[in-house]
């Protein structure tokens, strides 16, 4: 076998293996950001009132990361011996996980406020709005380039986050003011706008982060970021006595003193999915798919919502999740013909290609 046999052929190894992780990535992130919201929401729903305890859980079950962690690392050391690294991650990428995780407290906090006032159909609509933001900020931080389909898809899926807007006047709970209401709605909104800026943040960070991003490294760094998200949202619950209210609101929930522990730990696991697949579409493919694959799922969170929440399903959240659907399938299109492209170049890219003697 000749080396540029082996080297295509390790190529394309690589290649499916990173198209598997973003598979695999997708569909964690599927289950965190359409069960995450829902989780939260039953909270509120059943008696639940404290926003900085649940924007606390939605880092709080970083120590699950630990578990493949550690089976990762007895592999590594079965294979090393004591020569093993225990962590891979270097100052430089510590540095700007801390940034990250202390964003990541401060936008939980928003989003938390906003889910506690907005049903869950109001609350994930405004959130689909942070593709646009996120392509704006991809453009700035890490000089995306786009093509006709992806250009396509965040037009598709913004017009749709839009039709869904048509219905938010009549979204107001019945007990909740409108000065709440407003002031839910836009702090969703500021929730949006910073996790679309923290997106290619991340993906920034991995392009400068001097050392090869592995799998392994973006599992050490879920771990860093919501290590220092949930210290971020602790300092809030101790200045609001979040501690010392849980047990009486406990004991007070609709559901149960027990239900309310296994929602609050379904909560903490669940999240943890969101920001494992969030990560892992970043490192597998770029912030931008990690934004339309979020979009994309809205719809589905809205469906959720009226089985779960008997919220109303109208016309407009229809016609969104076929624009949502419609975008989703442009933009992974794009992605297979550009695929085809490299993979079979014309005349004229090989000509491009060839080196003058």
């Amino acid at each position: 076998m000749t080396n540029q046999t082996m080297e295509e052929t390790n190529t394309q190894r690589s290649s499916n293996t990173r198209r598997g992780l973003l598979v695999l990535n997708c569909v964690i992130l599927a289950i965190g950001n359409c069960a995450g919201p829902l989780v939260m929401r039953l909270y509120f729903v059943r008696g639940g009132k404290r926003i900085w305890f649940s924007s606390w859980l939605e880092t709080a079950g970083w120590p699950f990361i630990l578990i493949p962690l550690i089976i990762i690392y007895m592999r590594r050391r079965s294979k090393k011996g004591s020569n093993a690294e225990l962590f891979f991650m270097k100052p430089r990428l510590f540095g700007g996980s801390v940034v990250i995780g202390i964003l990541t407290g401060l936008d939980n906090y928003l989003y938390a406020y906003g889910v506690a006032k907005l049903p869950v159909s109001t609350s994930a609509l405004i959130i689909a709005s942070q593709l646009a933001f996120t392509a704006v900020f991809a453009y700035f931080l890490v000089k995306m380039k786009f093509t006709s389909y992806s250009v396509n898809a965040v037009f598709l899926l913004s017009i749709g986050a839009g039709v869904l807007a048509l219905h938010t006047s009549s979204d107001r709970p019945a007990n909740e003011s409108s000065q709440e209401y407003y002031l839910g709605f836009f702090m969703t909104i500021a929730a949006a706008v910073l996790y679309a800026f923290i997106l290619p943040l991340i993906e920034l960070i991995y392009m400068k982060a001097k050392q090869a991003i592995t799998y392994t490294l973006v599992l050490e760094m879920q771990m860093v970021v919501c290590f220092f998200a949930t210290i971020f949202c602790t300092v809030g619950m101790l200045v609001n006595n979040d501690f010392q209210v849980i047990p009486r609101e406990a004991k007070e929930y609709e559901l149960g003193e027990a239900k309310y522990y296994l929602v609050v730990v379904l909560s903490g696991m669940i999240w943890q999915c969101f920001f494992l697949g969030e990560l892992g579409v970043v490192f597998s493919a770029s912030s931008l798919v990690s934004g339309i694959v979020i979009a994309v799922l809205l719809p589905v969170t809205e469906i959720l919502a009226v089985i779960f929440f008997a919220e109303k399903f109208q016309a407009e959240k229809g016609v969104s999740l076929a624009l949502s659907l419609w975008g989703f399938v442009s933009y992974f299109y794009g992605e297979i013909q550009d695929n085809k492209r490299k993979k079979n170049p014309t005349p004229e890219t090989q000509l491009l290609q060839t080196p003058n003697p």
